[in-house]
């Protein structure tokens, strides 16, 4: 439905968005993903045709944005991060007025608007001014506005940003059922948020994207699937437990984390600094008897253990990671 081929975003000499190439099929939900000034928005302003590409195509239903800007756009609708709101104006009225300046034909706006209220929960607020609403219910009003004339193509950018966790889980059921029809395009900086709410993820950071597919696909692309193992000891030193630990076969990194210098016990003496280890592991073999063998045999105080597989954040972090080191 939609295709993307080498699109380009240049501000000056910045490049914003490198190169990127993806294929969205009707009816996916895609989150695109990644850190504050990966490209996302300005990806998304050019999907809509907000902003022209320094180069590249974007192709929807074999229409080019550049040829046919006007129809591109009827088939799209588009929440943007800081949705722009009469406050003065109630619900109802704001809606009603979006309706008329969409050209929904008279007698269609009122079936319109009280359908669109249903599906994003605004009944009980229609006689509300925006400006009474809270953050949740005006992204609500945004996702009625960009519904308003049925589009094809649904582009949000961070519409649950600044939400609280029963807002945001809220949106994400809205989405999900908007979904069922439409296809959606929505950027997010919630990893968790993605993997709940999309079918396919697409990470981007500095301009290209460094990874697309399903969760399990990107852990594929992320590499041998790793493990994760948490310690805290006291009694220890860096440098004493690298060498202890790092000839266990499988164990491919180990990390010192959140350092902390000597606590104070109650009675004014110093205890021991305890130690923040990080572990990644293979995931073919489980380490954990091995690794507690070998501190068992030391005089280490192990006061932490726990394992934990590799998740969408750890994903994102290694991929965000890796592209930094490479540019």
């Amino acid at each position: 439905m939609i295709h993307v081929d080498n699109l380009t975003k240049f501000y000056d000499h910045f490049c914003a968005v490198d190169r990127i190439s993806l294929d969205i099929h009707k009816g996916e939900i895609l989150g695109l993903l990644g850190p504050n000034g990966a490209g996302k928005t300005t990806t998304l302003k050019m999907l809509t045709g907000y902003f022209r590409p320094s180069s590249g195509t974007i192709e929807i239903e074999d229409l080019n944005i550049d040829d046919h800007p006007l129809e591109i756009k009827q088939m799209i609708g588009y929440l943007p991060e800081s949705s722009p709101f009469y406050k003065d104006l109630l619900v109802y009225d704001y809606l009603n007025y979006v309706a008329k300046i969409r050209s929904i034909p008279p007698r269609e706006r009122q079936p319109r608007v009280k359908d669109l209220s249903e599906l994003c929960g605004l009944g009980h607020v229609m006689h509300k001014s925006i400006g009474e609403l809270s953050k949740g219910l005006n992204q609500r009003v945004g996702l009625a506005h960009a519904m308003m004339r049925d589009p094809e193509i649904l582009i949000l950018d961070e519409p649950t940003q600044g939400l609280d966790p029963n807002q945001i889980m809220e949106i994400r059921n809205i989405i999900r059922k908007i979904g069922e029809e439409k296809t959606v395009i929505f950027s997010t900086h919630i990893l968790s948020e993605a993997e709940a709410t999309c079918d396919r993820i697409v990470i981007i950071n500095r301009g290209r994207i460094v990874a697309d597919g399903k969760t399990e696909i990107l852990k594929q692309s992320a590499g041998q699937p790793s493990i994760t193992i948490n310690l805290t000891l006291a009694n220890a030193a860096f440098d004493d437990v690298r060498k202890v630990l790092k000839p266990i076969e499988g164990i491919e990194a180990i990390e010192s984390v959140h350092p902390q210098p000597d606590e104070t016990g109650h009675d004014g003496s110093k205890t021991d600094a305890r130690l923040f280890l990080r572990l990644t592991c293979r995931s073919d073999a489980d380490r954990r008897e091995a690794i507690y063998q070998q501190i068992k045999a030391t005089d280490w105080i192990l006061l932490e253990f726990s394992q934990q597989a590799q998740t969408l954040e750890t994903i994102f972090h290694d991929l965000t990671r890796q592209a930094n080191k490479e540019n």
